[in-house]
């Protein structure tokens, strides 16, 4: 068995010939552990595509999540140049007066020029919202756009073609050998992501049907870019719920915020595409595994034990 066809059986409750072993690597193992510059992996897809494969193939892994969106081609006509410090951190300095901050070894943070905040809960209006990518150049702004020139999306027109070019990237050079999986945020992350997470958990006990109206509309949007990777080509999907674990919410919170849009989104996209859903929930989840199997998902990551987390099988 090669590793795409190992992983497709396990997740399937099939035989295999061994365990099958994959890991979804820190984006700062990836700048630590290749030559690629920060910049190049945030913000090309050529540069990412080349850390995925080449450290699926050191540690031969059988499959490889994509955990960051396609990146526009086109995007250094935003720029007005890029500083790169001893350390090999990078700056890049945007023609709008955004900043983005590219360490060497962690996660890019985007500093949007002054003036631009989280909304407050009266600022957003549901129908304006759809999908929001944090990773996206940019950043998150509201209402939401593809990279730094402001615009309204046509939610039948929504999604660039850029945005998968990394899936597609990777599909054509291992996709028959290795087992290749697509990432999106769940509803519920976008809800934490959009306000702050301070804001958001107070938001829960303040204004509950101005959440739902907003979490139902980030579930139509993210159901929608669930099956359009799926036509890809992808072998899985991956829902990332970081924050529905019990270091924020309860299981009750979880069962009312959580929940039911999660399950949209797997009933959507297995109504359209035979292909496994699991879900990523960081940390203390042991209270509330049967309110994840709820939402008809394939498989959960991770099952952290104490102290890191709650799970004792």
């Amino acid at each position: 068995m090669n590793g795409k066809e190992r992983i497709q059986a396990a997740m399937r409750h099939q035989p295999v010939d061994r365990v099958p072993v994959m890991c979804q690597l820190a984006l700062g193992h990836y700048l630590v552990n290749t030559h690629i510059k920060p910049v190049d992996i945030w913000f090309t897809s050529e540069a990412f595509c080349e850390a995925l494969i080449g450290l699926q193939q050191q540690y031969q892994f059988d499959g490889i999540l994509i955990n960051l969106p396609g990146a526009d081609p086109r995007w250094m006509r935003h720029v007005e140049r890029i500083e790169t410090s001893k350390d090999g951190t990078q700056t890049v300095l945007f023609r709008n007066g955004d900043t983005a901050v590219c360490p060497a070894d962690d996660n890019a943070h985007h500093f949007p020029k002054a003036g631009r905040r989280l909304p407050s809960l009266d600022d957003v209006d549901p129908t304006r919202i759809y999908y929001d990518e944090p990773h996206g150049l940019g950043g998150l702004k509201y209402p939401f756009h593809f990279g730094l020139e402001p615009y309204a999306p046509d939610r039948n027109d929504y999604w660039p073609d850029y945005l998968f070019r990394t899936i597609d990237m990777v599909l054509q050079r291992v996709g028959n050998q290795v087992s290749v999986h697509s990432e999106l945020f769940s509803p519920w992350t976008q809800l934490m992501e959009l306000f702050g997470y301070e804001n958001t958990l107070m938001y829960l006990l303040d204004d509950p049907p101005k959440l739902h109206a907003i979490l139902q509309a980030y579930t139509e949007g993210t159901a929608d870019l669930a099956c359009r990777q799926a036509e890809r080509g992808v072998d899985a999907v991956l829902i990332s719920s970081a924050f529905a674990g019990g270091g924020f919410i309860s299981p009750g919170q979880y069962e009312e915020f959580v929940l039911p849009y999660e399950r949209q989104v797997v009933r959507h996209l297995k109504q359209r595409h035979d292909i496994p859903v699991y879900t990523h929930t960081c940390g203390k989840i042991g209270d509330r595994l049967e309110l994840m199997v709820e939402t008809e998902i394939d498989g959960i990551d991770t099952l952290d034990p104490p102290p890191l987390g709650t799970v004792d099988l």
